[in-house]
């Protein structure tokens, strides 16, 4: 069994024919399979939805931008809370390697997303597969709000996830050098400001080294400085083998930093390659252009969904 914690401490099983994560989950958890399910009886079809476009500079289907392989992979994921379809059909695969960042207006289906990759909620039809190697953990999260036990020292909270995997108080010190927040491991996580919170939080995405690590918005409430630093340290992370999935709104980063660029707009996937073709394609200048031209962000409107922090 491989265990799935995050700081709303969830829990994946594994087996050696890769983890469902499909629109047959319990509520209590997403649920472990082995091979595949069909779960396209109940999709809903949208005739008006975007086209995506997914191809590269040269006008070939973009595939990956990375060598490795892909290690999680969700194939026509759809939410909805009651009456309000809030992902239609959106298809990705993160790949070994790779960092891949996710956009859109708020209110666009990111963090839906995001947590239903994340294996937090199911999706209410689609297909999400998790293909990567045997591991005490497979998916490292992090919220858009991170929370940790109160009265808790940094060095507890970290070390009390790193106990879930099997992993020493060493390890779990050693996410924070990643993050440069060593020096504070004795402070209580109640005092930290919201920017050092969200460190720590990075910091426990990244305890056991999972092969996949998932993040929603990483740099948000940090300084210009620490959000570079933040950035360049997912590259590496990247660099080391590990496929990476984050959401920001600091587009420039992105351009910076992602193998990958997906955008949502109204819950569809409209955009899907490597930066500078994704603004090509769309006869933009910058990301920022592609982001003006979205539907949601052209009409100043932001879609009213279940999911709060949506952004």
């Amino acid at each position: 069994m491989s265990e799935h914690i995050s700081s709303e401490q969830t829990e994946n099983d594994a087996d050696e024919g890769g983890t469902d994560r499909t629109a047959e989950s319990t509520e209590g958890g997403p649920s472990a399979d082995a091979g595949e399910r069909d779960t396209t009886g109940g999709h809903k079809s949208d005739p008006e939805s975007p086209t995506v476009h997914d191809v590269t500079a040269t006008g070939k289907v973009y595939e990956a931008t990375a060598s490795g392989s892909a290690i999680l992979e969700a194939t026509e994921v759809e939410h909805s809370y009651g009456d309000v379809d809030v992902l239609t059909g959106v298809s990705l695969d993160l790949y070994e390697g790779a960092v891949t960042a996710l956009i859109g207006p708020n209110g666009s289906g990111k963090t839906t997303f995001i947590r239903a990759l994340a294996g937090l909620q199911p999706p209410t039809d689609g297909k999400i597969r998790y293909t990567g190697p045997d591991s005490p953990r497979q998916i490292g999260y992090l919220p858009q709000r991170p929370e940790f036990r109160s009265g808790q020292t940094v060095e507890q909270a970290l070390t009390f996830y790193a106990s879930l995997v099997g992993l020493s108080r060493e390890q779990a010190l050693e996410s924070l050098d990643s993050v440069g927040l060593r020096d504070a491991k004795d402070r209580d996580v109640d005092a930290l400001s919201g920017g050092m919170k969200r460190l720590v939080g990075i910091a426990q995405a990244r305890i056991g080294a999972p092969p996949v690590v998932i993040l929603d918005e990483p740099g948000s409430g940090l300084d210009p400085e620490m959000s570079l630093h933040v950035f360049r340290s997912l590259r590496e992370l990247a660099a080391d083998g590990t496929a990476v999935l984050l959401s920001s709104h600091d587009l420039a980063l992105v351009e910076e930093t992602a193998d990958t660029v997906v955008m949502l707009d109204d819950g569809a996937l409209v955009h899907r390659g490597p930066p500078d073709d994704v603004i090509q394609t769309a006869g933009a200048d910058s990301l920022l252009d592609v982001f003006r031209e979205s539907r949601q962000a052209a009409a100043g409107t932001v879609r009213v969904q279940g999911v709060s922090d949506d952004g």
